[in-house]
């Protein structure tokens, strides 16, 4: 039998899996009380913003994927654009050749918040202050914090200190960083949806308040105060003080919006991403880029074929991704475009950065990505930016979150996954808005995002920062179907890791047996992982290691030695170092839910019934 951490856990009334137990739980609670998936996830999504601050924020960003029972898998956007003011040639005249990875100038427009009131208004039950309540009471009244909460405060003190002073009153009470165990409370995040609800409540029914908190976000003393924020000049990783380009009129006008799926069929399963604004369509090019038969399965032959397959899929997303090109996706997942691209596939690994052709269009990478790398074979700050989990010493890619020598921190992400009696299913990664992103806003308790540090200041680049565009984001949750029926909903934190991960996660659940008459999905969350950096990080400053891959070590040393054999440049990470996936699932049939979560970390959690 195979060894899991925990249970898949199976039942019929509903399955939660997020990042945080706090936030399972609370979103548990609202199903409970008679709300449905998306009842839950709002209520969920909004705990994880209090208690982990470090990691998402409502200023923040999200794509959610949401299966209605018996409707179509649709995509809702909360990835928000550029501000008007935020070009490429204003940022170059400012002296830089990289979006600073902190700071007001990295600010796209807010879109978490939206994307959840839309998806409460189109698709809940729950009104606003029941889903605001479980978030409201630990801002209020204090939660005890994870321990990377104190950690990643403890990595900015100084900068909180001396110049963010409005995080150091929410983050450093009393001079010191939170301390497991003792309440980490935020009671000016409590004040603004306290305010935000009496603001709304004489606006009419359910949909009305919601619509009316969308506008108080737009508008009203919300949009007030993150432009006031905007132009105060802030220090960022440039080493200077800079004010940022988000204006009211960049607020007003942004909304989030409902899109069609991308999708890849192999095998009878259908798996559904966001569009090439994310980086989705890199898992749909792994799996388009696997042979029909596959080597057996955790072997050197297994992974070698994945690495590789992933590296060409990578170099597409650097040469084509991005909000301000048309994508040339049908070729990218066409049949005959992958059977071309797997025939560079050899036997040694590769150190090339090598983006295909698709429909005979010649590829243009940044010059950023074409750069040698230095004599140790890897930019110094690799990988800053959304990190993985916690790593040994060994590992080249540093722990979460960490804090480069001229202060460039790293954030992380979130996942929120859940399936109701009624068979909705939902799949979010909430990100952004983190605390060492930017400075709280001292009268909203919360900092401003920083997702424009992923595009790039050259012109005519698919990802070039462009007013109106989305930044190529790496948030991409997952949804699954089985004969055209949504059955999974699965997603994980990581930046450039997101779609690694997570296709070594499907191939586990689609080619393993299952248990218990259904899917495995902690069997496939705890099975070993994997990831390389031999493409450009999207985070600033970029970083890449060419021929690179990171294993954790249970792979065992037949494996790792076969690796090196053919070329790659393997660092074993600690047993349990790589991913950090949710899954929820429905047997269309039978009616049983299933779900798991991740034990890296100790703070991922499942729970259903």
């Amino acid at each position: 039998m195979q060894f899991t951490t925990r249970p898949t856990l199976q039942g019929t009334f509903g399955m939660v899996s997020s990042t945080h137990w706090l936030a399972s739980q609370s979103a548990m609670a609202v199903l409970e009380n008679g709300g449905n998936a998306y009842d839950a996830a709002v209520a969920g999504a909004f705990v994880l913003h209090v208690v982990e601050p470090h990691l998402n924020g409502p200023a923040g960003e999200v794509p959610i994927l949401l299966a209605p029972a018996g409707g179509d898998v649709r995509v809702l956007c909360g990835q928000g654009s550029a501000p008007a003011g935020a070009s490429a040639a204003h940022y170059r005249g400012l002296g830089l050749d990289l979006v600073p990875g902190t700071g007001p100038l990295a600010a796209a427009v807010p879109g978490a918040f939206d994307a959840w009131m839309l998806l409460l208004r189109d698709h809940g039950t729950k009104s606003l202050a029941d889903v605001l309540a479980y978030a409201v009471g630990y801002a209020e009244h204090g939660h005890a914090p994870v321990e990377r909460v104190g950690e990643t405060v403890d990595t900015v003190r100084e900068l909180f200190e001396t110049e963010w002073t409005s995080s150091a009153e929410v983050y450093l009470p009393g001079g010191r960083a939170p301390r497991p165990g003792e309440l980490l409370r935020n009671p000016a995040l409590a004040a603004t949806w306290r305010r935000l609800l009496a603001e709304v409540a004489g606006a009419g029914g359910r949909e009305a308040q919601i619509d009316a908190a969308r506008e108080v976000w737009r508008t009203g003393f919300i949009a007030e105060a993150l432009i006031r924020q905007a132009a105060r000049p802030t220090m960022d990783t440039s080493g200077e003080h800079h004010t940022g380009t988000l204006t009211g009129d960049d607020l007003a006008t942004w909304s989030a919006t409902y899109e069609t799926p991308v999708t890849y069929d192999r095998n009878g399963w259908t798996v559904c991403k966001a569009g090439p604004w994310s980086q989705g369509p890199v898992l749909l090019q792994q799996l388009a880029l696997l042979p029909p038969e596959l080597p057996a399965y955790g072997t050197a032959d297994y992974l070698h074929l994945l690495i590789e397959g992933c590296k060409l899929a990578m170099a597409d997303r650097e040469a084509w991704y991005g909000d301000a090109a048309d994508v040339p996706l049908r070729d990218l997942l066409s049949d005959e475009y992958n059977a071309a691209r797997r025939a560079l596939i050899g036997e040694p690994a590769s150190r090339e950065l090598r983006p295909g052709s698709p429909g005979g269009r010649a590829p243009r990478l940044s010059d950023h990505a074409l750069l040698p790398a230095p004599a140790g074979g890897a930019f110094d700050a690799l990988g800053i930016g959304e990190p993985t989990v916690a790593k040994g010493p060994a590992s080249p890619v540093p722990g979460e979150p960490e804090v480069t020598a001229d202060g460039g921190t790293r954030g992380d992400t979130c996942h929120i996954d859940v399936v109701d009696r009624w068979g909705n299913m939902v799949a979010a990664t909430p990100s952004g808005g983190w605390l060492q992103s930017n400075p709280v806003v001292p009268e909203l308790g919360f900092p401003l995002g920083t997702r424009l540090q992923m595009t790039w200041l050259e012109d005519g680049l698919p990802n070039t920062l462009t007013p109106g565009r989305r930044p190529r984001t790496t948030l991409t949750p997952s949804i699954a179907l089985r004969d055209g029926v949504p059955v999974m909903a699965f997603g994980t934190p990581g930046g450039d890791q997101q779609d690694q991960w997570q296709l070594h996660f499907f191939l586990a659940v689609a080619l393993r047996s299952p248990v218990r008459g259904g899917l495995d999905l902690q069997g496939a969350i705890d099975a070993p992982n994997w990831h390389n950096d031999s493409f450009p990080g999207s985070f600033y400053p970029r970083g890449m290691r060419p021929g690179s891959v990171t294993v954790e070590s249970r792979f065992g040393p037949a494996v790792i030695g076969e690796l090196r054999r053919r070329g790659h440049d393997v660092t074993v990470g600690d047993p349990w170092s790589e991913g950090r996936l949710c899954a929820v699932a429905r047997d269309p049939e039978t009616g049983v839910l299933s779900a798991g979560a991740n034990p890296r970390g100790m703070q991922g959690y499942a729970v259903g019934r």
